[in-house]
């Protein structure tokens, strides 16, 4: 973030107040972190970033006071707005008739609240219980509270929120831009590395089975398919559990404890997918380059549950759940298990955790729904990990398209999937 350039908030919505960049004493910067070690060191090099920069700021003003009267008088949301083109089933198809019009704030990029509507929320957050169980994308949901079915703003788009990479020439105007240099986290770790389970059932074994194999298969050392069914055709094995039509949580139990037996090889990292996810393995095995696996690492799309009434956060297990070895041994000794066979598997996991005291982490390069559910903008600056269901979509096409990388000559534009964690 270049905070030399937080003059970008005196032009709004055809309001033209002439001032240079506020004090930045009246500005509190928030860095949204996780508690993971990698995250914790992230967070510390970017609150470093910000205050060398504010240590080297020369102030400029020309009618700062003139600005400030308008941010403590009125409510900004601001942002760089995103937009659904469809309506979509991770926005719970909010604004079926014509979704694209309403904005939620791109994370990446950023957003900024004035003083007033921070007082505000603060209130009505006290006052008024959340009204939604789930929390599934947090940016959508954040707008749709504030703006309250139409008793709040509007999110402002502000041009100098930005989500170009740092040295794209269009990057010039921008006071945020998304880092193309990928943390130093070292190589991408080892396929000897990864256990990877596939969870399927015999009614799928000829329609979604076929799919993995034709794409992102050959990527995995060591993966197993787990079914109620044993066909040594693919091979499947079956763990001796029923199959269930939801939840699936007996079946992903028993996938923890194989995966601890010497039944498999002895890996660090633990893959759970369901047999219509599509993930890159070696895109993977860069991000995994940033964590310790001798931590109790538990990684993926993060949802929660009845988040403000002390609930729990989990890993929705669609894009695919990441565990490494300390984190299943962890879960199993607890004493942690499913209450039915057929009850929600990630959801009991994360009440696991969540009662063990261990993190969920979360990365927005996991997908528990296809591409055509996400904004545009979104994507286009990610390199994404994985993507969930076939419905309505040729699967083997979306794969070719958002997770298929030439390796021998892409090599820096799968360590850029490290950019945005």
């Amino acid at each position: 973030m270049d905070i030399s350039k937080s003059h970008l908030l005196c032009e709004l919505s055809h309001i033209f107040v002439l001032c240079g960049p506020p004090d930045l004493r009246e500005i509190v910067f928030v860095i949204q972190s996780q508690s993971n070690t990698f995250h914790v060191r992230q967070a510390e090099r970017r609150r470093e970033d910000l205050l060398k920069q504010a240590r080297g700021f020369t102030e400029v003003r020309f009618n700062v006071h003139a600005f400030f009267l308008w941010w403590y008088i009125l409510e900004w949301f601001l942002g760089k707005p995103l937009f659904d083109e469809e309506s979509t089933i991770i926005h719970h198809y909010a604004f079926a008739e014509n979704p694209s019009i309403f904005k939620y704030p791109d994370f990446a990029a950023s957003w900024a609240l004035s003083i007033p509507l921070v007082v505000r929320l603060a209130k009505k957050v006290k006052e008024e219980p959340l009204k939604s169980d789930f929390t599934i994308d947090l940016k959508h949901e954040v707008a749709l509270y504030i703006w309250d079915n139409g008793k709040g703003p509007h999110l402002t788009a502000v041009p100098e929120l930005c989500t170009v990479p740092e040295d794209s020439p269009q990057a010039s105007h921008c006071a945020t831009t998304v880092s193309k240099k990928p943390p130093l986290c070292g190589d991408p770790v080892n396929k000897e590395d990864i256990f990877v389970a596939v969870k399927t059932c015999k009614k799928f074994h000829s329609e979604r089975v076929p799919v993995i194999k034709k794409t992102w298969e050959k990527d995995a050392l060591f993966l197993e398919y787990y079914s109620d069914h044993a066909d040594p055709s693919i091979p499947t094995i079956n763990l001796g559990v029923p199959n269930t039509e939801r939840g699936h949580c007996g079946k992903t139990f028993a996938i923890l404890q194989r995966f601890l037996s010497s039944a498999v090889p002895d890996t660090k990292w633990l893959l759970i997918v369901d047999d219509d996810t599509l993930i890159s393995i070696p895109r993977l095995q860069v991000l995994l380059s940033c964590y310790d696996s001798s931590e109790p690492v538990s990684l993926g799309e993060r949802y929660g549950y009845g988040l403000s009434q002390g609930g729990y956060s989990y890993i929705t297990g669609g894009g695919g759940m990441v565990f490494s070895r300390k984190a299943v041994v962890r879960l199993l000794k607890s004493g942690c298990k499913c209450y039915s066979n057929d009850a929600p598997d990630d959801m009991v996991l994360g009440m696991c955790l969540n009662a063990l005291g261990l993190p969920v982490t979360h990365s927005p390069l996991f997908h528990q729904a296809r591409p055509e559910d996400y904004a545009r903008d979104f994507l286009a600056h990610q390199v994404p990990i994985s993507f969930h269901k076939h419905w309505n979509i040729d699967p083997i096409a979306v794969f070719n398209k958002w997770l298929k990388d030439d390796f021998t000559a892409s090599q820096d534009e799968l360590k850029s999937a490290k950019t945005e964690l």
